[in-house]
Formats: structure tokens, sequence, C-alpha cells
């Protein structure tokens, strides 16, 4: 009985050990809180799915093309082609997991109609959401663009300002901290919801545009590997669909 009691433990320990490690990149809310969500599935299939949080933009996709991460989850396409595009880089989209509300959020007043001559408003620095704040900004009346339907406009774009907003840009993981410096502020909803920002409280929202699905990213050399593509089959899951849903309350969608 013995014998065969070390046997089982010692078979085992050797499925266990058996299990491939997945290192995924990942900002903290939504994304890193879904991929823990399925780590125990993925376990079940023999991946050992490890999650590295970061809390920018920029240093998920460059570890990923430096082959220091597997995969990571945390962006749109927008925003993965510009990346591509200016740093030269071939990263690939594998699924679409969720759609995040993108908002603009104040303490200082409760309706847009309340913002003064010469408010602050803070918007992301980087090209693409630069672009998406400016069409929510044009969209709400409160300055006209050239074009209003380019995403990538800059505020040399920018042919009327009646208001004279003074308009600041700033780092995405900075957005939240200033929703109490500015009159208003544009903040993504993961930062907001890492912040315990309610997302319904925007008094400007860009919600459930499919172009904004945030995604699992690989390489071309590793989008077939088995491991990522258990870990899209997991994301794409009637059980994460219930998981975001019933976790985030409607303040961010299934984008599946």
């Amino acid at each position: 009985m013995k014998k065969t009691l070390a046997v089982l433990a010692a078979v085992l320990s050797l499925s266990v050990n058996a299990n491939e490690k997945l290192l995924v990149g990942a900002t903290p809310v939504p994304h890193a809180e879904i991929l823990e969500f399925v780590k125990p599935q993925l376990a079940k299939e023999g991946v050992d799915l490890q999650i590295k949080v970061f809390t920018d933009f920029i240093q998920p996709n460059q570890q990923l093309a430096l082959k220091n991460l597997d995969a990571n989850y945390y962006q749109y396409r927008p925003f993965l082609d510009d990346f591509n595009k200016t740093r030269h880089t071939d990263l690939v989209p594998v699924v679409g997991v969720h759609i995040e509300p993108f908002g603009a959020y104040s303490t200082r007043i409760k309706t847009i109609a309340e913002l003064k001559d010469g408010a602050s408003v803070s918007i992301p620095n980087d090209p693409v959401n630069t672009g998406r704040a400016l069409v929510l900004l044009d969209e709400a009346g409160l300055i006209k663009l050239k074009d209003p339907s380019n995403t990538l406009a800059t505020q040399r774009d920018i042919v009327e300002n009646p208001k004279h907003l003074k308009i600041r840009e700033l780092e995405g993981a900075l957005l939240a901290r200033s929703v109490s410096q500015v009159d208003l502020a544009f903040v993504f909803a993961n930062y907001a919801l890492e912040a315990g920002i309610d997302t319904n409280s925007a008094l400007i929202v860009e919600k459930g545009k499919d172009l904004y699905i945030e995604f699992l990213v690989a390489r071309p050399d590793n989008i077939n590997d088995p491991r990522i593509q258990k870990l899209a089959k997991a994301l794409n899951s009637d059980a994460v669909r219930q998981f975001i849903l019933t976790r985030y309350k409607g303040q961010i969608a299934p984008g599946f």
C-alpha cells in the first residue's frame, strides 16, 4: 500500500512539474484579474500561467517583442497597430476579450454644461488616445476638429475652442490621479476601476465600440504555440464572459 501511494505521489509530482510556463504581461485591472480567473483552468490543461503586472502602456509590448514575455493582454487594435508602425515591431492580436468604456470624469462639475471658460482638461499623451479624447470633446461640442472622425487627431487639428479649454496631455497611468486636479479628466476604464472611480459617473463616455476591443497579443513566432492557444480559448470561454458580467457589473463588457 505504501509503495502504491509513493508511486502515485511521484506520478502526481511529475504531472505538476510537467506544466509548461506561460509568462503574460498585463495591466492590473481588469486584465490581470481576468488572467488570474483562468489560471486554475489552464493549470488543469498543463499550462503554468504566470502574470507580470505593468502600470504603463509601453513596456508590455517592448518586453514581448524582446521575447521576455510570451504574450500580453492590455491593449486594443489601433494602439497595437500604432506601436508596430512606430516601433518597427510585428506583434499580432490573438483573440479579443473585452471592451472598456473611455470617459471623462470630474469632481468639480456635475454636467458638461457647467464647464467654465478656461477650464482645464487632461487627456492621454499617446498618439492614438490623444485623438480618441479629442474626438469625444468634438462630439460633446466643446471643441471643433478639422476632421471630427480622425481618431489620430492632435491639438493642432483643433479649429475652434470656444471655451478656451486648457488641454493637458498626460501619461495614461497619471490620468486617474488628475481627476481631482483638473476640471475634466479623461481616464481609461482599467485605471478608473483601479482607482475606485465608478465608470458610470463619466460625464462624457464612449461605450461599446468594437474598434476598442482589448486583445491577447503574441508574436508571429509563437501565436500558434499550444500554450497561447489554450489561453486564447480560456479567455473566450462562457466562464470568462460570466466573470466579466458578474465581477464588473457592466463597467466593462465582453468583446467576444
